[in-house]
């Protein structure tokens, strides 16, 4: 069983949604990111999501767009985010997920990333811009190194597709809960636990819930009917406001985080 598998069946055994903080891997740098997922990870992190730096990101919002420039300012490249998952794998076994564009991974080779990936310790791949139509050789590479590639729904994938989307993916599911790009919302759709609903009577692999994520009530509220709970710019917020000094800000959030969502959720999700 993999890594994310353990972890959303602990989840599932705990009567609990999993919580997921994505952080621009590099923003500020890469040291204080690795502080980050640590903070993070002991406050109560079941996943991690690590972004991939992109000149262009066209799914972020401004907060994530900006970390993605003092990122790469910074100089983080992808081997030096595999870096990193290399060295936190030496101090925490949760599962870690690449999030990114296409462009970078195609550059470094479909193939060599899943193995690289793989050898280092990266649980997972999210292509943000990657079709499941023109998937093939990376989902072929990421099987063959035993790394989940996962996929998103929008809130406008119709059902059959849905359907077509969850056969090819593993891990999880990651599904955009408001339409538009990422950036803390005020408010979250009304029918989203019933779009959530519809797409569990299709697949049997967990779901997770971002995009729009701004508050520990609003992440206790889905944890009431998802398997996972996305939070990434109101994190990312946070770094660009204080940079290195973050760190024990961003823990005692995703702590607050952590606590709302046991309060909301309902049971297991079978």
């Amino acid at each position: 069983m993999s890594r994310i598998a353990r972890a959303f069946a602990a989840a599932r055994t705990g009567r609990r949604a999993a919580l997921v903080p994505f952080f621009t891997a590099g923003d500020p740098d890469v040291a204080t990111t690795r502080e980050l997922v640590l903070a993070a990870v002991a406050a109560g992190a079941d996943l991690i999501e690590l972004g991939v730096p992109f000149s262009d990101p066209m799914a972020d919002g401004p907060v994530l767009q900006r970390a993605s420039q003092r990122a790469r300012a910074a100089g983080t490249t992808l081997l030096g985010i595999l870096d990193l998952v290399g060295s936190l794998r030496r101090d925490t076994d949760v599962p870690i997920v690449l999030f990114g564009y296409y462009n970078p991974f195609f550059r470094y080779g479909d193939e060599a990333l899943a193995r690289d990936a793989a050898a280092i310790g990266v649980d997972g791949i999210l292509c943000v811009d990657l079709p499941p139509e023109e998937a093939d050789t990376l989902r072929a590479s990421t099987s063959a190194a035993g790394i989940d590639l996962i996929a998103m729904l929008a809130p406008t994938t119709p059902l059959p597709r849905v359907r077509r989307i969850a056969q090819h993916a593993t891990g999880f599911l990651y599904f955009v809960s408001v339409l538009g790009v990422t950036g803390a919302r005020g408010t979250l759709p009304t029918n989203l636990p019933a779009l959530v609903e519809r797409a569990r009577r299709v697949t049997p692999l967990p779901i997770g819930v971002g995009f729009g994520v701004q508050t520990p009530e609003q992440a206790g509220w889905i944890a009431g009917f998802a398997d996972a709970v996305v939070v990434g710019s109101q994190l990312a917020r946070f770094v660009e406001e204080a940079g290195r000094e973050a760190v024990p800000t961003v823990g005692a959030f995703v702590r607050d985080l952590r606590t709302a969502m046991d309060n909301g959720a309902r049971g297991p999700r079978d």
